[in-house]
């Protein structure tokens, strides 16, 4: 679609790296997908294309062990992206900013979770601290860094109203964050079904950036039939998908409102 349709910008939001039940039981033509797939088929694409090579913005997943980072960063240095989590940039007039952690969940891999607004873990999932992570964290950034605390250094007062955020995670309680829980207990407690970041939420809410993009609960589209929501001037987007498909969102942040996703 880079190739056919030429775009000014491409967001890619994490989950991008094969899983490991993947890696084991597949033929790959490669040895390492960032290195030899990823940056390999950018590079052939930039050859190719000149100048009309999009600018991309990328983030890692709650899916991607942070040990692949330092390949996401090697290959921005080449200028085939922007490595955009924790960071502020700028597109035209726009301002991108990126973030990767989502709340605590119940999968073991904890590279990119973190506390959201407190230290609170819902039921069924493992903190921070009790994971496991690919590369080393402070016992304290395990235990006492949260979202919430991300979010407002990240932006340190900023006027959002002309910003693209590109997150992991959706928001709490939206269409963007629907998982497929319904009826699972624990310990006789009932699963909350939304599993979005409630740090997120919150800001989003009071600061009002124009687009944020989302993806990591894959189901929820299929279950809410909306693969969009919005807060008041914030448009909310989503290219999470459970399906064999690519989710591909079109969107022209001038005209957020005519934003389609289309599944290849």
């Amino acid at each position: 679609m880079i190739r056919e349709e030429e775009p000014d910008a491409v967001f890619l939001g994490g989950d991008l790296l094969p899983g490991a039940v993947q890696i084991f039981s597949a033929n790959f033509p490669h040895k390492n997908f960032v290195t030899d797939y990823l940056a390999g088929e950018l590079t052939r694409i930039r050859e190719d294309q000149g100048t009309a090579y999009p600018e991309i913005f990328l983030i890692l997943g709650n899916d991607d062990g942070r040990c692949e980072e330092a390949a996401i960063i090697d290959a921005e240095k080449c200028g085939l992206w922007h490595y955009v989590h924790n960071r502020k940039l700028s597109l035209g007039s726009f301002h991108i900013y990126g973030y990767s952690f989502v709340p605590p969940s119940p999968f073991r891999l904890k590279d990119w979770e973190k506390y959201d607004v407190s230290r609170y873990v819902d039921p069924g999932c493992i903190p921070p601290e009790d994971g496991i992570h690919t590369v080393p964290v402070s016992d304290y950034e395990m235990r006492y860094g949260t979202i919430s605390d991300d979010l407002e250094v990240l932006t340190d007062g900023d006027d959002l109203s002309r910003s693209i955020m590109l997150f992991h995670s959706p928001p709490y309680r939206t269409n963007l964050d629907r998982a497929a829980l319904d009826g699972r207990m624990i310990d006789h407690a009932p699963m909350d079904v939304h599993v979005g970041s409630i740090a997120i939420q919150r800001f989003i809410k009071r600061k009002q950036p124009l687009i944020t993009l989302h993806g990591h609960i894959h189901e929820s589209s299929r279950i809410t039939g909306s693969w969009m929501d919005r807060e008041g001037g914030t448009f909310m987007f989503s290219a999470a998908h459970d399906g064999p498909e690519l989710a591909l969102i079109r969107f022209d942040p001038d005209d957020p409102e005519s934003a389609t996703r289309e599944l290849l």
